[in-house]
């Protein structure tokens, strides 16, 4: 067996590796700060309540807002309504919301946190939206303007599905 194929593939790959500019590598730090720090955040949510950070999130609007339905719930994170079910569904399993069919539609549905659901929220470190919506809420309404523009082109230079952005960081 030679030994050129395996360093004709390194060259190869190495040719891939694009050289970052300095400009370029600050960036790369600065969204490994951000990544880090919501990953930090969604990792103590989870060791301290014991559900993941879209969990507890969807369970505080719930417990603040009793009777919404699941369409509300998927206006109020800013997801899918099937991203709102599908978190319905997982604290529905837990015992930690009840889903109740009141009204003249019985389609429609209304969320209430139970008692369990309530010891989660008390015992679990906020924020409940999480860090990143916590710190975007901060910025004034220039640096959010600027940033999606900026944010937008690098979205497009990925070619990135649009639609992951109605998948919250924090579902497990």
């Amino acid at each position: 067996m030679s030994t050129a194929r395996p360093r004709k593939r390194r060259r190869a790959a190495a040719a891939d590796q694009p050289t970052l500019s300095a400009p370029a590598a600050q960036v790369l730090r600065r969204f490994r700060q951000v990544f880090n720090a919501v990953k930090t955040h969604f990792q103590q949510v989870e060791r301290q309540a014991g559900v993941g950070g879209a969990q507890l999130w969807a369970l505080h609007v719930i417990r603040e807002r009793p009777g919404l339905g699941v369409n509300d719930l998927a206006a109020a994170m800013d997801v899918h309504q099937s991203t709102a079910s599908n978190l319905v569904r997982g604290l529905v399993e837990r015992g930690l919301i009840k889903v109740a069919r009141n009204g003249p539609d019985k389609r429609a549905v209304q969320l209430t946190a139970l008692t369990d659901g309530h010891r989660i929220l008390r015992r679990a470190p906020g924020p409940f939206t999480g860090v990143l919506p916590q710190a975007l809420a901060t910025l004034d309404e220039a640096t959010l303007n600027r940033l999606n523009r900026d944010l937008a082109r690098l979205i497009d230079a990925l070619a990135a599905d649009r639609r992951a952005g109605k998948i919250p960081l924090g579902q497990t």
